[in-house]
């Protein structure tokens, strides 16, 4: 059967707002980002939700267990594969001290795209038979949710004009006989009501995917 996943940006970290490369550090939420979570969890709240699950990267872990609280479901289960994209030694350094140190953007340890694509698949697949026919929020990061966006409509998430914003939502639809994630909405308004939470400009997102 059919299951529909909700992939929700986690919300704001004080690297988000130094500008900060974060990948697989973990770097937790601040006080913006959990009211940006909880305005998130109040969007989904207009409609039933059977789970939710998350990144065990803390940032994406409270995003997730502040909307599971909030939809009155059990606390996030935690899947590895969810974790945002590595960036190797990239973390921690602004776009400008990358420009300066990696001129040549050969950045050591980072994490391919078609490697973040691929295990990100697997789990959403993971996730879809866990909760078959269900409907599913999954509290992640942006790197992830642009991979699967870009997979199941190509420009939709062009990565250097379009913004993975803070606690936006993105809503799929899994066709398990072609393992893969189908669009329904990028950043969901939920009801088509035009309070999507989270206003982050594009200066949020991470500069290094605007890149390969």
């Amino acid at each position: 059967m059919t299951t529909l996943l909700y992939l929700v940006r986690h919300g704001e970290t004080d690297w988000n707002a130094q500008r900060r490369i974060q990948g697989s550090t973990d770097i937790p939420l601040n006080d913006t980002g959990r009211r940006q979570a909880a305005e998130a969890a109040e969007l989904l709240t207009r409609r039933p939700f059977d789970a939710v699950v998350a990144s065990p990267l803390s940032r994406a872990a409270e995003t997730g267990a502040i909307i599971a609280d909030r939809l009155a479901l059990d606390a996030p289960t935690a899947y590895p594969g969810l974790a945002e994209r590595s960036y190797g030694e990239a973390e921690g350094l602004t776009d400008d001290e990358v420009s300066a140190r990696y001129p040549h953007d050969d950045i050591p340890g980072r994490e391919s795209r078609s490697a973040l694509l691929a295990r990100v698949t697997e789990t959403l697949g993971e996730i879809a038979v866990r909760f078959d026919g269900g409907v599913v929020v999954v509290a992640t990061h942006g790197a992830v949710i642009r991979s699967v966006v870009n997979a199941a409509a190509p420009g939709t998430a062009d990565r250097r004009h379009t913004p993975i914003r803070n606690g936006s939502i993105h809503s799929f639809r899994w066709d398990p006989e072609r393992f893969h994630a189908e669009l329904v909405r990028f950043d969901d308004p939920i009801d088509d009501v035009s309070d999507a939470a989270g206003g982050s400009a594009f200066e949020y997102q991470n500069p290094l995917e605007r890149r390969s």
